[in-house]
């Protein structure tokens, strides 16, 4: 079987080629129709000597052109380099010799950062630029011109589950790190070739499809940029399955909701607060019709329980699925909350993915009500690309098999189900006690007058670090630190609160909404808190 993404794509295409496949702005594409630009794509890059093994980097937002490079990249077994369009300089000359990139699209708006970063590249020789209604001048071949005359026939080489797939990662905590999957692993890890629900892995190749084609297929809806791993594995998998991928070129709520009115958008994915609490606020400024939404999704960042509460009070008729996993680790769980269930206090509670255990720091399984590092075995990644330093690093093995351990905390609890505690390398050390940063932001977002929130350690002479937050106050409101302060105490242990608070205008996050603890770290060293607690330490 070739368990390849191309393969996967083009099955859909066959079942139903006719079937709108993307939407983006006030464009559309079929099945058909994608399929024959990415193979003109395919066949221009093949012109330039690209094909298999070879680096390509998509700079882009979300676009139409974005999906057809993915696709175009796979289909001559190349790969595509996720570059992210808020890097500067510097990061960009990185990432583009790290990555080994030799072809670059990118869109008109990033032309003077790419004619800064390539004379300092010259491992890159073929750039191709997107227009996207900026006017800036740019020496990439022109996107279209580069399709023009191109064949849209399907006449490429047979392909393999082996091919590399490899997603960009770790931005906003150093410099970016390559995680390579074979197309089969990730896959079966994030594609859809298992059953989230029941953990049993699809027969073949074909599944996806047939499904679709029995199904009608629906419109999906993912907010994140296509240039982190939240995003791609929500659009690749809905083409597989014959459903229609609604694009936004940048994430804005009230476009969102625009979007889910006009397409009549059934699932919507998110990646945790920092696209649900302004779309929450969109919708209760707008006068939007959301009844078509059926489930509202979200992976990869925290999810707060007051949140999720508050979107199904909006979106009574929806479920909520909160899944938890990494570029690393992949799909490792998952939890659905209905309206009239109570979400839990603190990070998801998931019923754990097929070969997800928690293991203590002798790599063993650990007992119910224990806490530990998350592991996932099965379908796991080949490593990091040009890192085989760090790539040992994240492998451990349990029982003879091989894991991997992305750096997640979580406890076991008494009924089988894991809850997500936090990322390791940014949890706080207080005085011996350890605190992930996850729980306090949850804590801290509760409160009526605080719209989002990054928690970081800051040095203390006493406890070697103090609980330290950054808030951002809803438009218009002010916060009382003393009742904030209260408030985070009714809900978690007194070691756990924060004892220095800035407020700030913004809090500083990537495009996908991910947290930046890098920035946060900076911005408390580099001004005075707004509040102390009076027994700062204690």
């Amino acid at each position: 079987m070739a368990l390849n993404i191309a393969d996967l794509f083009e099955h859909a295409v066959d079942a139903f080629p006719d079937r709108t496949a993307i939407a983006c702005g006030d464009r559309a594409a079929t099945f058909a129709e994608l399929e024959g630009r990415a193979n003109q794509l395919a066949h221009h890059l093949a012109e330039q000597g690209i094909g298999r093994g070879d680096h390509i980097g998509l700079y882009s937002r979300n676009s139409i052109e974005a999906i057809e490079t993915l696709l175009a990249a796979y289909k001559l077994r190349a790969v595509t380099v996720n570059v992210n369009y808020r890097y500067v300089e510097n990061e960009l000359r990185y990432l583009f010799d790290n990555a080994d990139l030799v072809a670059v699209v990118h869109e008109r708006r990033f032309s003077d950062r790419m004619a800064a970063v390539l004379p300092d590249t010259p491992g890159v020789r073929h750039t191709l630029v997107i227009d996207d209604g900026t006017d800036l001048p740019s020496d990439s071949t022109g996107y279209e011109d580069a399709l023009a005359d191109q064949s849209t026939e399907r006449d490429f080489g047979e392909r393999s589950p082996d091919d590399l797939y490899i997603l960009f990662t770790g931005g906003t905590t150093g410099y970016p790190k390559g995680v390579m999957w074979r197309h089969e692993d990730v896959w079966r890890t994030l594609g859809g070739g298992i059953d989230f629900y029941t953990g049993e892995a699809l027969p073949d190749e074909w599944a996806q499809s047939q499904r679709g084609r029995e199904s009608g297929g629906m419109t999906r809806l993912p907010c994140a940029p296509l240039i982190h791993g939240a995003a791609q594995w929500a659009t690749l998998p809905a083409l597989f399955a014959g459903d229609t991928v609604v694009l936004l070129p940048q994430f804005d709520p009230h476009e969102v909701w625009q979007a889910i009115d006009r397409h009549q958008v059934r699932v919507v994915t998110i990646v945790g607060d920092a696209m649900a609490r302004p779309l929450l606020a969109a919708y209760q400024e707008g006068d939007y019709d959301a009844s078509s939404v059926i489930a509202f999704s979200s992976h990869a960042a925290l999810f707060s329980p007051s949140v999720k509460e508050q979107i199904l009070e909006a979106l009574p008729n929806a479920v909520i699925t909160d899944a938890i996993g990494s570029s690393e680790s992949g799909f490792q769980g998952m939890g659905v909350i209905l309206k009239g269930s109570k979400p839990g206090a603190g990070g998801p509670r998931v019923n754990g993915g097929p070969k997800t255990i928690v293991i203590d720091d002798d790599n063993r399984q650990v007992a119910p009500g224990e806490t530990g590092r998350l592991a996932r075995g099965g379908h796991v990644p080949i490593g990091y690309y040009k890192d085989p330093e760090k790539t040992a690093s994240i492998f451990v093995e349990v029982d003879g098999e091989r894991y991997v351990v992305a750096g997640d905390y979580a406890r076991l609890e008494e009924d089988g189900t894991i809850t997500l505690l936090g990322r390791g390398n940014v949890s706080i050390n207080t005085g011996g006690e350890k605190v992930f940063p996850e729980e306090v932001e949850a804590a801290l977002k509760s409160h009526a007058d605080v719209f989002d929130a990054l928690v970081v350690g800051v040095p203390d002479e006493r406890l070697g670090q103090r609980v330290a937050a950054l808030v951002q106050p809803w438009e218009g409101r002010d916060v009382d630190f003393v009742a904030l302060d209260t408030h985070v105490r009714e809900q978690l242990a007194g070691y756990k609160t924060p004892r220095s608070i800035w407020t700030v205008e913004q809090v500083g996050r990537a495009p996908s909404g991910k947290p930046d603890y890098r920035w946060a770290k900076t911005y408390t060293e580099e001004h005075d808190p707004t509040w102390k607690a009076a027994n700062v330490g204690v």
